[in-house]
This record gives structure tokens, C-alpha cells and sequence, in this order.
């Protein structure tokens, strides 16, 4: 009411009459919003008639439902009983409605189609989630240099706000409000618009039951969360992420790209897009990051993959494999310079998304993580919960254990351990371990 809305009560949802005299002025309401609040009682039983404490959803016993039949005048021994008549009911009812409303909108339509192809031709893309043809041939690609953080608001011509008076923007502006607006995002989704929505990593929390919806539903929604790590600096542990990026892993449907460089988030958006079915959690920096040199590294298509060797020993057999996502990969790639100049063969995996790199075949799995490479670092500035799946019970995994501190980047980076000195110790302790391991099986071989 506060924000103008048309607000309707009613205080029985069994009130037919009330009912329709909501949805009737919901229907001659066009100036703004209208919400319809019914007043309703959920009603459960319990397994055992006596007892009465059961759990809210829990199943009718075999008795109640019997006596549940008895009251309604249903054949009580019956199960999933549809009697004779109903099908013939409902084809010559709602099947008949709703195939003549198919075809008089089929029909519009064509007529639209003839008109106004290119528009139509857009419309039935929407309604499928299919995209235009060339739609990605303009996705730019980065040199070497460092870059901006880039900011999600739409700028060009076009896209404007949309505001109470202009309903005609592209752009929403929510506000602090982190659940409403991934809810709202999810009910843009079911209409068939791609939309998406952006916040700091660490309010994540708050938008949790809407993000676990789109991966219930399978709504393609995405989402652009920043500030992804301690990097935040004196903003202080109240706003540095540490266990969200494992949280969000851990939702089964909703896949989630932290990409490395800006490149690697080109490669992202290419793969985000083509998802019909996803939700994805595009988990981006604060602080400016280096690009990679692609004429010297891996290509960044290997996003597509969710994990791939961005740099590799000379002779593509490593002795030790570091694996980091985000921000702290090319924090790896100076380690592995200065192991290359030590002469230990080292290998940099960049694994975007764990899920996808866990779909992908074994074969390729292998070829990223050769099994008998046991000497394994992993470098990520969130939790290491889920790492040891990649580096193995004897790997190691440099992340956070704790929450953060307030206090500049550098200096966090020094306390935790996010240096490229410290990765190429924990790189050496892993090689040393693994050499005594096979030591250890060669004399007990003899």
C-alpha cells in the first residue's frame, strides 16, 4: 500500500464470490500494480490417527483416507479412481476452450508474422529461449592490460530505467532489497524475458530461496554478483565473502563461473547465454585484474569446459598441477614462472566452474587433472570446502578458514597467504611429498 499499489483482500480463499470480484478489479485496474492477498488454512494429517504432533506436510493414514473417502462418497477401496466421464468432461470443457484459444492466437499471430517478420521472428525466439543467429560475433576480446571492474547497468540508447511514470526501461532499480529482486527475476524468466540481476557476492544469502527456485524450476536466470572475495579490504569480515562461493556450488542445477580475467568473462557470458534451462552465478572482482596474454597462455574457450591448462610444463608432463579460479589465477601463473625458472614442471589449471568441468568426460577430465600427478595446489580466497575433490586427500589447499579482516588488499593477501611466494612453497611441499610417497611404494615393492 505504501508504494501505491492496488491492494485486495480476501479473508476466506474457499469465497468464490469474493474471489471474483478480486480478479474483476484486478482486471479494471490499469493504472497500477494490483496484489490479491487470500486468507487460507493448510490442512495435514498424520500417518497415526492419534498422533497429532506430525510434522506439517505429513501423509493421511491408510484409515483417514478411507474415512476422508467415506465423507465425499467416494468408493472407499479405489486408488487414483478417475470415473467414466471426467476425461470426456474435461476434453469437451478446458480441452476444447483451450485448443480454439490456441488457434485464434496461432492465427494473430501469423497475421503479426506477415506484417512484421523480423519481430515476430524475435518474439518466437523469446518464447523458445533460442537466440539470433550471429548473436555473439560482436563479444569482444581483451589484450594483455589491466582493466576496470565493469559496472551491469545497460547504457546503450535504448535501454533507459524503468520508473513509475516510463514503463518502457530495461533497467530496474531494487534497491537493498536482494530477495525481492531475484524473485522478480525469476517471474521475468517464467514470461520468457532473459533476465538478470546483480549484487555483492556476500548478499547472496538473501536472494538463497529465490536462487534455489530458479534451480527447481530450471529458469535460465542469471546472476552478477562483485566484490567476490577479502579483496572488499576495509569494508572488514561483515562484507567479505567467505563461504558463499561454496554455498552456491552446493545448489544442484545453478551453475557458477567465477571467470579469471576479462576474457574469461567474454567466454562466460558465451556459454551463460546458450543455457535454457540454468540459472547461472556469475561471481565477478572488485579490484582491478591483470588480462592474460593469450598469445602465451591458453585460450579462454576452454571456459566452455568449466576447467582447463591455461599454462603448462615445457614438455606438457607437469610435476605439480595449480588449480585457482577468479582473481588468484594469475596469482598461480607467477608461481609457475618462478617454478619454470627453478626447473620444476608446473602446470596452471584455471576451473571456472566446477560443474561444469565435472560434466565433461573423463577422458578430458584426466587430460586437465592427470591422475598420477598427486602433487596438487589449489588457490581460491573463499572456502576450501569441496577443493580436495580436485586436489586429492593429500593435496593442499590455500583459502580461507576463518572469516576476514579489515584491512587493505595487499595486506590481507599477505596474512593469508595469497602471495605467489607462498603458492610456490606449498607447490614445493606438495612435490616433496609426492616423491616420498613413491619412495615409500618402490621399497615396499622390493
Amino acid at each position: 500500500m505504501a508504494c501505491g499499489w492496488n491492494v485486495t483482500r480476501v479473508g476466506d480463499a474457499n469465497d468464490l464470490e469474493m474471489l471474483d470480484r478480486a480478479f474483476r478489479t484486478f482486471k479494471n485496474t490499469h493504472d497500477r500494480p494490483t496484489i490479491i492477498i487470500a486468507d487460507s488454512h493448510i490442512a495435514y494429517g498424520s500417518p497415526n490417527k492419534q498422533d497429532t504432533s506430525a510434522a506439517h506436510g505429513a501423509p493421511l493414514g491408510v484409515e483417514e483416507i478411507r474415512l476422508t473417502k467415506r465423507t465425499y462418497g467416494w468408493p472407499e477401496e479405489s486408488h487414483f479412481l478417475v470415473p467414466d466421464g471426467v476425461h470426456e468432461h474435461f476434453a469437451q470443457g478446458i480441452g476444447r476452450r483451450g485448443q480454439g484459444l490456441r488457434e485464434t492466437w496461432m492465427l494473430k499471430f501469423q497475421e503479426y508474422k506477415n506484417e512484421y517478420a523480423d519481430l515476430a521472428d524475435q518474439l518466437y525466439k523469446m518464447q523458445h529461449r533460442q537466440l539470433p543467429i550471429g548473436w555473439d560475433k560482436t563479444l569482444p576480446q581483451y589484450p594483455p592490460d589491466l582493466a576496470p571492474s565493469t559496472k551491469t547497468r545497460l547504457t546503450f540508447d535504448s535501454a533507459g530505467d524503468f520508473t513509475p511514470i516510463s514503463y518502457g526501461g530495461r533497467n530496474f532499480h531494487f534497491g537493498v532489497r536482494e530477495h525481492a529482486m531475484a524473485s522478480i527475476l525469476n517471474g521475468m524468466s517464467h514470461c520468457k524475458v532473459r533476465p538478470y540481476g546483480s549484487g555483492f557476492l556476500i548478499f547472496s544469502d538473501y536472494s538463497r530461496p529465490a536462487i534455489r527456485l530458479s534451480a527447481l524450476m530450471e529458469l535460465p536466470v542469471i546472476y552478477v554478483f562483485t566484490h567476490d572475495s577479502i579483496g572488499v579490504g576495509e569494508d572488514g569480515p561483515t562484507h567479505q565473502p567467505v563461504e558463499q562461493l561454496a554455498s552456491l556450488r552446493a545448489v544442484p542445477g545453478l551453475v557458477t563461473l567465477r571467470p579469471a580475467d576479462a576474457n574469461e568473462v567474454v567466454e562466460a557470458w558465451r556459454v551463460v547465454l546458450q543455457m535454457q534451462h540454468q540459472p547461472v552465478a556469475l561471481v565477478l572482482s572488485r579490484q582491478n585484474m591483470p588480462t592474460v596474454d593469450r598469445a602465451k597462455y591458453g585460450s579462454a574457450s576452454g571456459v566452455a569446459k568449466g576447467a582447463y591448462v591455461l599454462a603448462d610444463a615445457d614438455d606438457g608432463q607437469p610435476e605439480v598441477l595449480l588449480l585457482a579460479t577468479g582473481s588468484e589465477v594469475s596469482l598461480c601463473l607467477d608461481a609457475y614462472e618462478q617454478l619454470n625458472q627453478e626447473g620444476i614442471g608446473a602446470r596452471v589449471v584455471s576451473m571456472p566452474s566446477c560443474e561444469l568441468f565435472d560434466q565433461q568426460s573423463e577422458p578430458y577430465r584426466q587430460s586437465v587433472l592427470p591422475p598420477e600427478v598427486t602433487a596438487r595446489v589449489s588457490v581460491e580466497q573463499a572456502s576450501t570446502l569441496g577443493w580436495a575433490r580436485y586436489v586429492g586427500a593429500d593435496g593442499h589447499s590455500i583459502g580461507m578458514r576463518t572469516f576476514g579482516a579489515s584491512a587493505p588488499l595487499k595486506e590481507l593477501q599477505r596474512k593469508f597467504g595469497f602471495t605467489p611466494e607462498n603458492v610456490v612453497f606449498a607447490a614445493k611441499q606438495q612435490l616433496e611429498k609426492a616423491r616420498q610417497r613413491d619412495h615409500q611404494r618402490e621399497e615396499a615393492l622390493v
